[in-house]
Formats: structure tokens, C-alpha cells, sequence
């Protein structure tokens, strides 16, 4: 039987204790030991230990870290990986800001935190030459440079400016109805690019939530129907959804994993080597799947959940319930996202009333001089007609 093995968890058993169950402990030096609940490759376990995992890498020493010079922006990094703020922050959250903080810290690392000027800043975000990459800049460097206030300067430099403005967008492709179909019926079931698709589209997820789903969030539920608990990332809340008999079919149709190195992979999206796949990659071969499905470039994988909020929306769903099964923690958000949808349906239910009314109206009669009036009509407004002598 395969065995599941994990970085830095040690097992123990407990010989004078009643129950002489395992425990399991994450142990990596340097650091305090951390019990981890549950049994390998159960939620709970696996929550824990990507916690511990984190906590571990965000409390390592930083390169460098002896040798920088107190108020200097290499002390303010240091300082800031440490911060509460920091590790309260997604994984995704801290990999982009961070690549952006480290650029900055490479270049002015040995100069005064308390010396910076909202004139120096401005001066460096201008010569950057995209306009979404100046304002995720801004945003990091705001947040770093907050951290300092008020240990190694009293205000924020970057505080008062303005952030970027972004030109309007309809956002990414929402996937239409044939569009749907054609990638199904290029992409049969059992194959791992049908698997994406209808896991993004059924539920509604991101590429970092695809990425991260395995056989451990499936289950079934009191009444006996297939459930999903899936982990929302970005600020969404995590849902807990019924699964739809297209998923199902396309999670039944994949073949038995096997572990891989004594490893059974934990997603069912995974590497040669068994690991998870990272989310940058699968956007790139869902747009390479798209392609060879005779699809334009357009139809991307975020637009996948677009299309589902949209067929939810012109099915009928409440906003409440489509926030129920997306996650979002605002209406406006998922107005966001079925605004189309909710139009079209509008603008349909309004032709259908106006063709209603048209048929229930009056007839129309033509009257000696040619015009159109109604046969029951009545006016108020009419010459009156003149007497047979000529007189009124």
C-alpha cells in the first residue's frame, strides 16, 4: 500500500498511552514542533500542515539579514516579511508583492527609509512602462513603506498618490453556449483537459482553486448526493456545493491514480513527479487546449467562470444564490459578473411583454382618407359636421 510522504512531518507512537495511535508532528530545525491533526491526506491534516509549511518559510532568516544597516529599506524588508500584516496575507498575495519588493530593495536597498520623497517614488513608477504593473507596484511599495510609520519615518511617502487609473475593460471572454459545446466535443471525458474545464466551469473557480482540487474535497452528503467543498481564494468565502452531473461524469471518466515515488498525488492536476501544478502553467496549456480545440484566443480559463455565472443568472438564480455557490462576499460582485446575462434577460422579458401588449390591442382600421385608427376609437377633438343647407 502506498504511503503518503510529506517534508519535515514525523510520525509517533506513544506506547504507554491507551489508544497507541500515531501522531504526526511538523519538525523542521530551527524551529518549534508543530502537531498536525488527523491522518495524512485528510482536510484537516492537509490544512494544518500547509499552514506549518507557510509559517515556517515567512519565519525563516532572511539572506542578507546580519549585514543590513538599521533605517535603510533592506532593514524595512526585513522588518516587513515579519509583520503581522504579512503573514496574514495569501500565498498569491505575497509571491507577486514580494518579486516587486525585491526588484525595488535591489536597487535602493542601501539608502535611508526616512530620506525617501513621494517625488523619488513617482519618478520610479513612471518609468514603468505598463500601466497594471505601475499600479501593483504602487500598491506593494504603499504597504511596505506604511510599515515603516512610525519606527523609521512619521508618514508615508507614497500615500498621497494617486493610483493608477487602468482603462475601461469588459474583463476577460464570457464563454458562450457553442462555445462550450465545440471544447466538449473535441476534449472527450477522461481526458485532463475536459477534467479543468468542467470543474472551472461547474463551479465557478479560479485557476488557483483548480489546481488545488483533489479527491479528498469530494464526498457524499446525509442524503446521498455527490458534494464539493472547495477552498476560494482572492477574499472569497469557501463553499461547500452539490456537484453536477457533468463534473461528475468527468472526475469518474479519469483513470485510478497510482502514486508516483511511493506518493499518491493529493490533486488531480499534478506533475510528472506528482506535485501540484502551479497555476501559471495551467493557464498556459488551457490556452494551448483552447487552440487545438478550434477556439479563438479569447476563450481563456478565467472566462470559464464568467460562463458559469452567466448560465447561473439566465437559469433563473437568485444573486444570494449565486453568491451561495461563487463565494463572493458582495452582491455587487456577482452583479459584476451576470450584468450581461441579466440584461439580455431583461431586454428578452421586455419583447415578450411589448409583443403581448401588441397582440391584445386594439385593431387598426383605415379610415376614407387612408390613416391608420383604431375601430374603437373615440374623439373629442373632431370639426363639427356642417348641416345639409350649408349651415351649422
Amino acid at each position: 500500500m502506498a504511503r503518503i510522504k510529506l517534508k519535515y512531518v514525523n510520525q509517533f507512537a506513544n506506547a504507554d498511552r491507551a489508544d497507541k495511535r500515531l501522531r504526526y508532528y511538523f519538525r523542521k530545525r530551527g524551529h518549534k514542533a508543530i502537531p498536525l491533526p488527523g491522518t495524512p491526506g485528510s482536510e484537516e491534516f492537509m490544512a494544518a500542515y500547509a499552514m506549518a509549511l507557510a509559517a515556517s518559510s515567512d519565519a525563516k532568516i532572511e539572506i542578507g539579514e546580519k549585514k543590513t544597516s538599521p533605517g535603510t529599506i533592506d532593514a524595512l524588508c526585513v522588518s516587513y516579511y515579519r509583520s503581522g500584516e504579512w503573514l496574514a496575507l495569501a500565498q498569491d498575495t505575497k509571491d507577486a508583492r514580494r518579486r516587486i519588493i525585491e526588484k525595488f530593495r535591489l536597487k535602493h536597498g542601501t539608502k535611508r527609509v526616512g530620506l525617501i520623497e513621494e517625488a523619488h517614488l513617482v519618478k520610479i513608477m513612471n518609468d514603468i512602462p505598463s500601466l497594471s504593473s505601475r499600479r501593483s507596484w504602487l500598491k506593494a511599495i504603499k504597504h511596505l513603506l506604511q510599515h515603516a510609520v512610525p519606527t523609521m519615518r512619521k508618514n508615508n511617502p507614497a500615500e498621497k498618490i494617486a493610483q493608477v487609473r487602468l482603462p475601461k475593460s469588459k474583463g476577460h471572454w464570457t464563454w458562450t453556449d457553442d462555445q462550450i459545446a465545440t471544447y466538449r466535443t473535441h476534449w472527450k471525458l477522461g481526458t485532463k483537459q475536459r477534467l479543468v474545464f468542467e470543474f472551472a466551469l461547474e463551479t465557478v473557480s479560479r485557476r488557483g482553486e483548480v489546481v488545488g482540487f483533489g479527491p479528498q474535497h469530494c464526498y457524499v452528503g446525509s442524503e446521498g448526493e455527490r458534494r464539493i467543498r472547495i477552498e476560494r481564494t482572492h477574499g472569497s468565502g469557501d463553499v461547500d456545493i452539490p456537484m453536477s452531473d457533468a463534473l461528475a461524469a468527468a472526475i469518474d471518466a479519469m483513470p485510478v491514480p497510482t502514486a508516483i515515488n511511493g506518493i499518491v498525488p493529493l490533486t488531480f492536476l499534478h506533475t510528472e513527479r506528482g506535485k501540484m501544478r502551479s497555476k501559471k502553467a495551467l493557464g498556459n496549456d488551457f490556452a494551448e487546449w483552447v487552440k487545438l480545440a478550434g477556439l479563438p484566443d479569447q476563450c481563456r480559463l478565467h472566462g470559464l467562470k464568467k460562463g458559469g455565472m452567466r448560465r447561473g443568472a439566465e437559469a433563473g438564480l437568485t444573486s444570494h444564490e449565486l453568491m451561495g455557490q461563487s463565494g463572493h462576499k458582495s452582491l455587487a460582485e456577482v452583479e459584476r459578473y451576470t450584468k450581461a446575462a441579466n440584461q439580455r434577460k431583461l431586454a428578452d422579458s421586455g419583447a415578450a411583454k411589448l409583443r403581448a401588449a401588441a397582440a391584445k390591442g386594439p385593431k387598426l382600421i383605415t379610415d376614407q382618407r387612408g390613416r391608420e385608427e383604431s375601430a374603437n376609437a373615440t374623439y373629442t377633438n373632431i370639426e363639427t359636421q356642417l348641416h345639409k343647407q350649408g349651415s351649422k
